[in-house]
Parts: structure tokens; C-alpha cells; sequence
């Protein structure tokens, strides 16, 4: 799989990902990004197009070469400075409570270790900051959930490890993040795939102590 994984998976999610029909949810996920923010999943740059004005730099971090060979032009294109800081979402080479915002779009599906990962994005969030995340992930409905289970482990093999059922939500208030704002709903397409998470989340601010 070493050969699909490394030269085919990143074009078959570029492909998929990319449809105009994305865009808006690409927008609502990208409002209110601001200051320093560092992008978990950069992939092909997808996102780049919809950074907001506020943003003053993003630190990209994507493990796949293929990916950020694709996403080349679209970095050059940017108003906005990227910077690729490192490979590996589950230890981001940033110093603690560094960057204002951080976003987040379809990764939590694929990342070995979603916990850690958002553990670590909390880690470099200054307090009051947010996380903003476009997320597929488990169905409401017993119907769609059915599908999702029974179709996860081909799922995973041919799309590098994407999981059908992960809770996004789950995942990130069990990180300690608090949610600002949350749109959940089916997205056109087949149930199994569509089923979107869209929102912010805070990292608390700490009271201050007498």
C-alpha cells in the first residue's frame, strides 16, 4: 500500500474534496479565523482561497509530500504568508499558547490519534482562542451508521485510514475545548460520507487568580 498511499490516496482526496460544492462549507468554517493560526491537514491548500482578512500567517502541517507538492501553487497564490512547519499534527513544532486560531478540515477522520492532535492544538492555542473544524464523521440515524460501520474498513484501506464513525464533536470537547458555534447536518451526496460537523470551539481562559 506504500505506493497507493503515497502517489495515489493524496490525488484521490484532492479530487474529492475540491468540488465546488465544498466551497461554502470551506467559508463558514473559515470565518473568524484571525491572527497566527496554524492549519492541521493543509493537504492541497484547499482552504486557502477562504483564509479571512484577519489572518496574518498560517503554519501549514501536512505529512503528505504529494499533498503539499499540489497545494504549490495555491500557496503561492496566497495574500496570505504559509509557512510549512512539520509533518505531524500530533506534536506541532510550536511554542505553547502561540497562535490566536487553528483549523482543522477533514483530518479528524484520518489522524492516527485525534486526542493527541487536538491536544495539541490546545496546547499552542493562546487562551480564548478557536479551533474551527469541517469535519464527516458518525450519522445520527441508525440507518446511515449501519452503512458507515459496515463500509469503515474498506474506507480506511483505500482512503489512508479515514474512519467513517469517528464522533468529531466528541473528540474535541473531550479535549477540553468549550463549542462557540455548530452546524450539523447532511450534506449532498451518499449518507455514509456526508453526515458534516461545522463550527469553532474555544481553549477556555483561565481565571485569574487572587
Amino acid at each position: 500500500m506504500g505506493f497507493y498511499r503515497d502517489n495515489v490516496a493524496p490525488r484521490l482526496v484532492n479530487w474529492t474534496c475540491a468540488t465546488s460544492g465544498l466551497d461554502r462549507w470551506r467559508v463558514m468554517a473559515c470565518e473568524g479565523l484571525r491572527g497566527e493560526t496554524v492549519e492541521v491537514g493543509f493537504g492541497s491548500g484547499l482552504n486557502v482561497a477562504h483564509y479571512p482578512d484577519p489572518v496574518t500567517i498560517v503554519y501549514a502541517v501536512e505529512p503528505s509530500s504529494l499533498a503539499t507538492k499540489l497545494s504549490a501553487k495555491r500557496v503561492r497564490g496566497s495574500r496570505i504568508p504559509i509557512e510549512l512547519i512539520g509533518l505531524d499534527g500530533q506534536s506541532l513544532a510550536l511554542a505553547d499558547q502561540s497562535c490566536d486560531s487553528a483549523l482543522c478540515t477533514f483530518s479528524l477522520c484520518t489522524i492516527p490519534d485525534g486526542v493527541k492532535t487536538l491536544s495539541e492544538i490546545f496546547r499552542v492555542l493562546r487562551p480564548g482562542g478557536q479551533l474551527h473544524f469541517l469535519e464527516h464523521g458518525r450519522a445520527p440515524d441508525a440507518t446511515t451508521l449501519r452503512w458507515q460501520t459496515r463500509l469503515e474498513p474498506w474506507q480506511m484501506r483505500f482512503a489512508d485510514g479515514c474512519h467513517l464513525t469517528r464522533d468529531p464533536i466528541e473528540l474535541v470537547t473531550g479535549a477540553g475545548f468549550e463549542m462557540v458555534r455548530l452546524d450539523q447536518r447532511f450534506a449532498h451526496g451518499p449518507r455514509p460520507w456526508c453526515y458534516f460537523s461545522c463550527g469553532s470551539a474555544r481553549r477556555p481562559v483561565t481565571p485569574i487568580k487572587d
